[in-house]
């Protein structure tokens, strides 16, 4: 077994390495400025999706699909991820996780107009959407469609499930000496409660969940700030300058040029919203709208709140504590960061942890039963949900190294495929943009 893990961790390694940053990266910079900086109506999209209007076919709001996409995106990430980027990468990696989450609104946008544009509605009604149908239907490749929905499968119940319920459950051991069974068993039936509804019981949770952890979250964030506001001004330049010039060694930390925060700023940055991975897209697929514009608009939103919003409240609180220098890493940093404020600080971490990675094993949920459904249909959507729930379990007990990796390895192959469509049809995308926005606004 640990001759396994070390070779999928360095698989994992070769997959998540520089070509496929690049490609990601490079990605969100080329759709940018070949959709003419859609980013500009970020502001007015945010106003949009608050709206839960019925326009055209689908199966949840326009809000909804936005909340499902977030609730799967916001996760640990969030947290113990721009912690281990700081840890790795030095204060100026917060600077280029942020610049990911601004380019990669574009990306984020594209995905969704295509998979909004090429999804297929069923006699019932159902809607089925993502790349796996864009690289079908598009471009013709099956083939490669077949592989996207495979990779989704086996990467949903590592990165979705197992490992977001361990997380849970080591947590709560930790801070509260409760029994992983215990906790595992409490997530697992409100889990099944929530997903064996679908997508209508799922987005009915998440729109009410994932704008209150959200909120509650980055308030708690600011009131961190607030308590050590006399060193936030250096905190910023600090993380600006760093971004450029890296970081000298002091104390503990081993010293990171610009070259390790960038690399480790735009990883985390990318892992965590997940532009360019095809993830989202298969919700936003089951939106209710009138064209595939004004839902990508609202979908690309979701990158805004989760690296541009709440990944930089965490940057800054975990760099502000000056904790970054001690030598700490991943969850030992994240925690150490935000108990430096005695009873508020650990409350925050608790309830932010606690609510965004159970919103991830919901959201995730409906990503692998629609790649579970494109692959072998309808039969297996029950069966597959009851599946999930006892992984639920599994992961809350069970360490289960080497199966998240492969499902990391999986989460990252996702993005080939996707990224294939991306490029190839973003004349499709910008023809679609040009129609939409050469409507009379009162027809949009």
């Amino acid at each position: 077994m640990a001759s396994l893990e070390k070779i999928l961790d360095q698989l994992s390694g070769y997959v998540w390495g520089i070509p496929l940053l690049v490609l990601l990266f490079g990605t969100h910079i080329f759709l940018t400025f070949r959709l003419g900086v859609i980013q500009k109506y970020t502001f007015s999209a945010i106003r949009m999706s608050f709206s839960r209007k019925k326009e055209g076919e689908g199966e949840i709001s326009q809000f909804g699909a936005l909340v499902t996409a977030l609730a799967a995106t916001i996760g640990t990430g969030n947290i113990v991820g721009v912690a281990t980027a700081v840890a790795a990468g030095g204060p100026g990696a917060v600077l280029w996780m942020w610049l990911t989450g601004v380019f990669g609104i574009a990306t984020k946008y594209a995905e969704a107009v295509l998979s909004v544009k090429y999804r297929t509605v069923a006699e019932d009604g159902t809607v089925s959407g993502g790349p796996m149908y864009v690289l079908e239907k598009a471009l013709k490749m099956k083939w490669l469609a077949v592989l996207f929905a495979l990779f989704t499968s086996v990467a949903a119940f590592g990165i979705g499930n197992m490992v977001q319920a361990n997380s849970i459950a080591v947590m709560v051991e930790h801070n509260f000496n409760i029994s992983p069974w215990i906790t595992g068993s409490v997530i697992t039936v409100i889990t099944a409660i929530v997903i064996i509804g679908g997508i209508s019981s799922i987005a009915k949770v998440c729109e009410y969940l994932v704008p209150f952890m959200a909120i509650f979250y980055v308030l708690g964030c600011v009131v961190l700030l607030f308590i050590r506001h006399e060193t936030i001004m250096d905190t910023i330049q600090l993380i600006i300058s760093s971004a450029f010039s890296g970081q000298a060694a002091i104390g503990g930390f081993a010293g990171a040029g610009v070259r390790e925060a960038m690399r480790f700023g735009i990883a985390r940055g990318l892992f965590s919203n997940e532009s360019g991975l095809g993830s989202a897209p298969i919700v936003a697929a089951a939106a209710q709208t009138k064209h595939p514009v004004k839902q990508a608009l609202i979908s690309s939103t979701g990158t805004f709140w989760d690296t541009v919003v709440v990944c930089l409240a965490t940057g800054i609180v975990v760099v502000n504590s000056g904790m970054w220098q001690s030598g700490l890493k991943g969850a030992e940093l994240t925690s150490a960061a935000f108990t430096e404020v005695p009873y508020i600080g650990n409350a925050v971490l608790t309830f932010g942890l606690l609510t965004f990675v159970f919103s991830t094993i919901l959201g995730w949920s409906y990503y692998g039963e629609k790649a579970i459904e494109y692959l072998f249909g309808k039969k297996l959507i029950m069966p597959y949900r009851w599946v999930w729930v006892a992984a639920v379990m599994v992961g809350s007990v069970a360490s289960l190294q080497a199966v998240w990796t492969f499902a990391d390895i999986a989460n990252g192959l996702m993005a080939l495929p996707n990224l294939v469509s991306l490029i190839v049809l973003s004349p499709v995308v910008a023809a679609e943009t040009k129609d939409y926005f050469s409507r009379p606004k009162a027809e949009r």
